[in-house]
């Protein structure tokens, strides 16, 4: 559905404004490729807080403490 309302917003820009609309068509791979980088270090440090959570709250889950749906900050 995303990519749909994506093709729908770049279709109105080609017909109101198409040099831009070419130009946005260009430059979204560059822009990609630049972020993907970023993109690494984030799903890195997510994977890396979530093992430190699990690390932490061993010794209390292996006494039977169960944490609520809202018990800790990492979806």
């Amino acid at each position: 559905m995303k990519t749909l309302i994506t093709l729908m917003l770049w279709c109105v820009l080609l017909v109101l404004c198409w040099p831009l609309a070419l130009l946005a068509l260009v430059l979204w791979p560059l822009f990609w490729m630049l972020s993907l980088p970023f993109r690494l270090v984030g799903i890195t440090f997510s994977a890396l807080f979530a093992f430190l959570y699990a690390l932490l709250t061993l010794p209390a889950r292996l006494l039977g403490w169960k944490p609520n749906n809202s018990g800790h900050a990492i979806a």
